[in-house]
């Protein structure tokens, strides 16, 4: 997340849940949760942008009154995009991308440390990939290995 507002928030983004690691069953049973926070979470994400972008715009033409308000604003839409992704984390999953919605569960596979992946578009979580590899990794979860 690249917001300067996020940066000095300080609330929920270095917050570290307890490792857990979760079945494809149980990812799945917490989509409905999670998709609901994940959509705020998009929403918040697009919200910060533009204000971060109009701050900028408003700091180059040294519009100091505008400025102040629109800074407010969007230590205001940081602070509530930090608390969505504290309750993510309550979770037990991690957000990769904040723009398409894509999440990660930890979970176990042959014995390894592997994440569950899910984004917003697709019904239930069905692909995984190593924990090195990220989205390029993603494979069917009922493939072999």
């Amino acid at each position: 997340m690249s917001s300067d507002f996020l940066k000095g928030s300080g609330r929920g983004l270095g917050a570290q849940s307890v490792p857990r690691a979760f079945t494809v069953e149980q990812a799945n049973q917490s989509l409905p949760l999670v998709r609901r926070i994940l959509r705020d979470v998009v929403t918040q994400y697009r919200l910060v942008e533009r204000i971060q972008k109009r701050r900028r715009r408003l700091a180059c033409q040294q519009r100091l009154d505008e400025l102040k308000a629109v800074e407010a604003r969007g230590m205001e839409a940081a602070r509530r995009l930090s608390d969505l992704l504290g309750e993510l984390v309550s979770i037990g999953c991690e957000v990769r991308d904040y723009q398409r919605g894509c999440v990660d569960f930890p979970a176990m596979r042959n014995g390894r440390e592997v994440y569950l992946c899910w984004k917003l578009s697709e019904d239930a979580v069905a692909f995984w990939h190593e924990r090195h590899a990220g989205e390029v990794g993603r494979r069917p979860i009922h493939s072999e290995s």
